[in-house]
């Protein structure tokens, strides 16, 4: 049995640019000890596997770092729908229904000269607490408090991923870095990673929890600086900003965000961007651990 897959780049209307990531559009009858062993295979940040839903434009899809599963992300949902409009052959604009482990959301995607262009609706955004300990995490990061931007919160937003917002001054993000694994300082704040925020630059970093893994462009991170920013009216309800990401890893990466609502009740974010397509594939052998688990089960009931 092969697997199809496609590569593409999302966030950047230049090949070899923004956030690389592997489509595998038919990917039914997958364990999930499968998938995250041919995420792990590929090396990339993330990929992601579909499976076509009963109605139109309708895919159930299950998202991997190389760690494990993840209930969301945006940079993978931007680049799989984008595969999915140049699958289908059409040129006018497209609506897609993405069905995820925790939630479903919609995306519009359109063909552009350099490729297609996305725009996810991540939903209503959440605003899980302002975080009081500026000294740690900066110290977490190789920063000392007076790096942190004097006036902005650090405060953890979720629109699917709880990220924990750390805003800085301007020229802090290239120095920064992490020293040791953060996860158990994010788990008492009740996050799941952490996100630098320039707002001068309207630029961020973010690294997997143990540092070892810088993240070219995170959608998902990119939404909850979009809610943040409309409850500090750092911006306007509707009107679209771009975030930048990438440069201090070689790979700039732009990413077009939309909050809507008020700054009391923000109704949703949209976050966007440009996708190439650089290539297809297949993998003509799949792993075989997690089939030959489910054959021993069977024989033991």
């Amino acid at each position: 049995m092969s697997l199809e897959y496609f590569h593409v780049n999302v966030f950047s209307r230049v090949p070899y640019r923004g956030n690389g990531l592997p489509v595998f559009p038919t990917a039914s009858g997958l364990h999930t000890s499968q998938m995250l062993s041919i995420t792990q295979e590929l090396r990339h940040l993330e990929a992601i596997f579909l499976e076509p839903g009963k109605d139109a434009n309708t895919v159930h899809a299950r998202v991997f770092d190389l760690f494990e599963e993840l209930p969301f992300a945006g940079h993978p949902i931007i680049g799989a729908a984008a595969i999915l409009h140049h699958l289908s052959g059409r040129t006018s604009p497209q609506t897609w229904q993405f069905k995820l482990t925790e939630k479903v959301v919609s995306i519009a995607t359109e063909q552009t000269e350099y490729g297609y262009t996305g725009l996810l609706n991540q939903g209503v955004p959440e605003f899980l607490g302002m975080v009081t300990e500026r000294d740690l995490f900066a110290r977490a990061f190789g920063l000392t408090s007076g790096d942190l931007h004097p006036t902005l919160p650090l405060e953890v937003v979720s629109t699917g991923l709880r990220y924990l917002i750390i805003p800085v001054r301007p020229g802090v993000l290239q120095h920064a870095r992490i020293l040791s694994d953060i996860t158990e300082m994010l788990r008492r704040v009740r996050a799941q990673f952490a996100v630098l925020f320039d707002e001068a630059a309207l630029e961020i970093r973010h690294w997997s929890n143990d540092g070892t893994v810088e993240d070219v462009a995170t959608g998902s991170a990119a939404g909850t600086i979009g809610a943040y920013r409309l409850r500090h009216r750092l911006t306007r309800a509707g009107e679209r900003f771009i975030l930048n990401q990438g440069r201090f890893i070689g790979r700039p990466s732009t990413l077009c965000v939309q909050p809507e609502g008020t700054s009391e009740a923000i109704q949703t974010v949209k976050v966007g961007g440009d996708v190439v397509l650089l290539g297809h594939g297949a993998l003509e052998v799949l792993p075989t651990g997690a089939l030959q688990e489910q054959e021993t089960t069977a024989r033991e009931q």
